[in-house]
């Protein structure tokens, strides 16, 4: 696991680097993406924490760029789980949005993507600015991971908010299944 995802973290460094470039969309299952995400985490943070599945297994394939896709995932994922020091509960779930507008266009169907965490939330000081480079609520954070996931999640013509209190905190990723839906 660790040599794929070197392999995986090279390939995606190379293409930020190459501007000309955006990303390489195949048909993706988002759930191999998070089942991914998913063992990463856990491998990082064998006690103390549980990362729930809440999948809607009827989705259909997303046209995307699998390693840009498990970027965004395991970028935020890997804030919530920092957050709450390793100990708590994250939450994957994946549901079917209709009739959804995305940079302007209208979709038939969309992911929703939710990734939900009990940490302490998103102190108040940087909510406003979470997705700026450089904005971090850490000492040791360097403020990237979350603009690197919008930076791809634009990319693919979707959006990305979030809801944040004490208790409770929750990334919600919206993208077209593909250029027909």
């Amino acid at each position: 696991m660790i040599r794929e995802e070197a392999l995986r973290l090279q390939s995606l460094v190379d293409r930020l680097l190459a501007p000309h470039r955006r990303h390489i969309a195949n048909d993706v299952n988002i759930h191999e993406v998070l089942e991914r995400v998913r063992s990463i985490i856990l491998a990082e943070y064998p006690h103390g924490l549980q990362v729930k599945r809440d999948y809607d297994i009827s989705l259909p394939m997303l046209a995307a760029d699998k390693e840009q896709l498990i970027q965004v995932v395991l970028n935020i994922g890997k804030n919530a789980v920092q957050a709450m020091q390793g100990s708590g509960e994250l939450v994957f779930r994946t549901r079917v949005a209709r009739q959804v507008t995305l940079a302007r266009k209208r979709h038939n169907l969309a992911l929703k993507l939710q990734i939900i965490d009990n940490g302490p939330g998103i102190p108040e000081e940087i909510r406003n600015h979470v997705f700026y480079p450089l904005v971090t609520g850490r000492a040791e954070g360097t403020g990237l991971g979350l603009t690197l996931a919008q930076t791809f999640v634009h990319q693919h013509g979707g959006t990305i908010e979030f809801e944040s209190r004490p208790g409770y905190t929750c990334f919600t990723v919206l993208m077209p299944f593909g250029p027909d839906q």
